[in-house]
């Protein structure tokens, strides 16, 4: 068997995987949810408009204006991010994420000379320096 080939039959593994037919399950709920789209396209046109009035030279912006729009901008984002449907699919990729780092991480770990069948699948933890603009993003 080819690397290709391997790699090809990971790809079906994975797809067997329940984590991903979950994610797909989610996917196609919040891509059929109609509330939930509108919800979005409201959240994207609002963060468009906030970016417009931002964008403008210091003596033009409106910070009044700004101000609205970033509550707003605030508010969709709440109401779509607690859209139950969205709620499943982040839960969804979350453990999509977490699967594929696990087998990134293996694979990283044995093109570096390690032995697939006991590196850990796990990627190391980073010691926190407490100055998070440093940081590979490894807290909660």
């Amino acid at each position: 068997m080819t690397v290709i080939e391997a790699a090809r039959a990971l790809g079906r593994v994975v797809q067997a995987d329940e984590r991903y037919v979950e994610y797909v399950r989610a996917k196609k709920a919040n891509d059929e949810d109609e509330e939930l789209q509108n919800l979005i396209g409201e959240f994207n046109l609002v963060r468009q408009n906030l970016a417009l009035e931002s964008d403008k030279e210091a003596d033009q912006v409106d910070n009044e204006k700004v101000k609205e729009l970033t509550a707003k901008m605030h508010s969709a984002y709440n109401a779509v991010m607690t859209n139950e449907n969205m709620a499943l699919f982040t839960m969804a990729k979350q453990g999509m994420d977490k699967l594929m780092s696990e087998i990134n991480t293996i694979l990283t770990y044995s093109v570096e000379g390690e032995d697939p069948e006991t590196c850990p699948s796990e990627p190391p933890q980073a010691a926190c320096s407490g100055n998070c603009g440093t940081c590979g993003g490894g807290c909660g």
